[in-house]
């Protein structure tokens, strides 16, 4: 049985642990295969619930394996990140000023990365 403390935790953490797991990974991977990754603290039905969720959100695809489904992530860490960020960007109606704080936020190293990004200079995909 799952440590009852690990199902404690923010969603949001067990979610990244969820998909650490599934980064990981070779290809697809069931419930049962990702509760092993992450240590077996979870029950399986808590870790069938995160991939629910992701499933619901975008953040995985899933396909048919045997009675169950298997799981692949739709984008790395990186790709991740950057899709919050633009939601969050959404939700404000004065991306201006949203855009200026986050940029005027910025270490010199973050500003002259995101300089070179903006004009093509970068290895951005």
């Amino acid at each position: 049985m799952g440590d009852r403390n690990a199902e404690r935790r923010p969603a949001g953490e067990l979610e990244a642990g969820v998909l650490a797991a599934l980064w990981a990974a070779d290809g697809p991977l069931s419930p049962g295969q990702v509760q092993e990754i992450v240590g077996g603290s979870l029950a399986r039905t808590t870790v069938t619930t995160i991939l629910s969720r992701l499933y619901e959100k975008g953040t995985v695809t899933r396909s048919r394996s045997g009675r169950g489904f298997a799981y692949t992530p739709t984008e790395d860490a990186s790709g991740l990140t950057a899709r919050r960020m633009h939601a969050e960007l959404a939700k404000d109606e004065d991306r201006e000023a949203v855009l200026s704080r986050f940029v005027s936020q910025l270490s010199t190293e973050d500003e002259r990365l995101l300089r070179a990004l903006l004009d093509g200079e970068g290895d951005a995909p």
